[in-house]
């Protein structure tokens, strides 16, 4: 029985072959250049296969650039909940809302928002985590398998992650969440703080924070500069990577695919892998997959101050996430905005969850209400001193479970829908999709998030 190199034993299931003659495929399109998209290109030339890379913008944009750049398996969850539906419609048509829904007809959105709350159920949620807990128990694994190739720079260890409170009641509310995902078999390990013991652990945060949960075994990175270093590395090897070349149709026979570009030229290869994010099912839907993904745009931008936390610090009431963005950023070589230059320290500020369509412009009542809910927590963070000011489409799933594996074509997989996680479980999804790619196997993790169930 296979084992991952941490020990994780986990027993496969046989996929359906690729082609007629049952051959692993040699040259694979990649439609999508965020962290998903190159850690599936990234594996497969580990196992030998040619890769061309496609996006309609450039690499390393869109939520790939501007999350929070956390790798933390202690949180990685389903994202429908009983608390997440009980929050939602107390306050979801509030423009300064963590989660927002714009009060407007639109037919998909509303599907979307129904089959979501039908899945926020406690039983829903627990099979959701049970799915989820063994791909986390091999997601830092995948990022080490980069760093230790020199694909990217190491993760860094988040010493500490906290996440902070006002009262030691909401920290106690937590705690129960913490309890219920070390019942599915997730490993947590954290302490309780508080009063100065919270200070002692984060300077930087203010006496407003009465208590914080310490999570540990978390880590974080840069998220442009960690991006774009794959994006770097897959070139280097011998990847091809077409930037600003949108994929708008995909056709498909006994032994090859042909992408249509937005151009009318058509592209032949043996198999296609799609990673495009918010808009997967644009495609996707023609080849089976029947699952609504809808765009959870993020928003996030970069402050700066005179005493910036030196790891992430989260506000779950606030729905607010803090990263040092510590890696300098170089802008040479694969074309990608870069942060602004700008002197002394970095803390990424993230947060909001607002369903609305991707292409509509970033809405400044979002960016003041994420600064107005954590500007006394951290009072050496200048919040009106930002740059970098920035709104993405997450993808998000009505389950809260991604979408990796084949689709009713041989030659068509997807990966995507992983909502706020893609960062997370970008790179073991690639390296678990390669594997099923290449092998014909479908590794027991990946079971769960097959794309048409």
């Amino acid at each position: 029985m296979p084992t991952s190199a941490k020990g994780t034993r986990y027993r496969r299931k046989r996929a359906r072959p690729v082609g007629a003659a049952a051959r692993p495929p040699s040259e694979i399109a990649v439609v999508g250049a965020g962290i998903v998209g190159l850690s599936v290109a990234w594996f497969l030339q580990e196992r030998g296969v040619e890769v061309t890379v496609y996006d309609a913008d450039h690499a390393a944009s869109g939520a790939s650039w501007g999350n929070a750049g956390w790798l933390t398996p202690a949180l990685t969850t389903p994202l429908p909940e009983p608390d997440v539906l009980r929050y939602g419609l107390k306050t979801a048509l509030r423009p300064s809302s963590p989660v927002f829904v714009p009060p407007r007809l639109d037919p998909h959105l509303w599907r979307f928002l129904a089959g979501f709350a039908a899945h926020c159920t406690t039983r829903r949620w627990q099979a959701g985590m049970t799915a989820y807990t063994p791909l986390n128990k091999l997601a830092i694994r995948a990022f080490d398998d980069l760093a230790d190739a020199g694909a990217t720079p190491r993760a860094r260890q988040a010493r500490p992650f906290l996440t902070c409170f006002r009262t030691t009641s909401e920290a106690g509310d937590f705690i129960g969440h913490l309890r219920q995902i070390q019942q599915a078999g997730q490993s947590v390990y954290f302490d309780y703080l508080t009063g100065p013991q919270v200070r002692g652990a984060q300077p930087a945060l203010s006496e407003d924070v009465d208590a914080a949960v310490l999570i540990h075994g978390q880590r974080f990175v840069h998220p442009p500069h960690f991006v774009r270093s794959l994006a770097h590395s897959v070139i280097a090897r011998g990847g091809k990577l077409n930037e600003w070349t949108r994929i708008v149709g995909i056709d498909t026979e006994a032994t090859a695919v042909h992408l249509l570009d937005n151009g009318g030229a058509r592209h032949r290869h043996d198999a296609v892998v799609l990673a495009t994010g918010a808009a997967l099912i644009r495609i996707a839907r023609d080849h089976g997959v029947r699952r609504l993904v809808q765009a959870g745009r993020g928003y996030s931008f970069t402050a700066l101050g005179d005493e910036i936390p030196q790891a992430p610090v989260y506000f779950p009431q606030q729905r607010v996430a803090c990263t040092p963005l510590h890696e300098p950023v170089d802008p040479s070589g694969v074309a990608a905005p870069i942060l602004s230059e700008q002197t002394g320290e970095r803390l990424r500020v993230a947060g909001m969850m607002e369903f609305r369509d991707p292409s509509e412009p970033l809405d400044p009542r979002r960016i003041r209400a994420i600064v107005d809910s954590v500007r006394s927590l951290l009072p050496g963070v200048d919040m009106d001193q930002r740059h970098d000011e920035w709104v993405g489409s997450r993808p998000c799933t009505t389950d809260g479970l991604p979408l990796i594996g084949v689709t009713n074509s041989p030659r068509v997989f997807v990966a995507g829908g992983h909502g706020m996680w893609g960062m997370a479980l970008g790179p073991v999804t690639g390296k678990l999709l390669a594997e099923q790619i290449t092998s014909g196997t479908v590794p027991t993790p990946l079971a769960p998030f097959h794309p048409l169930r």
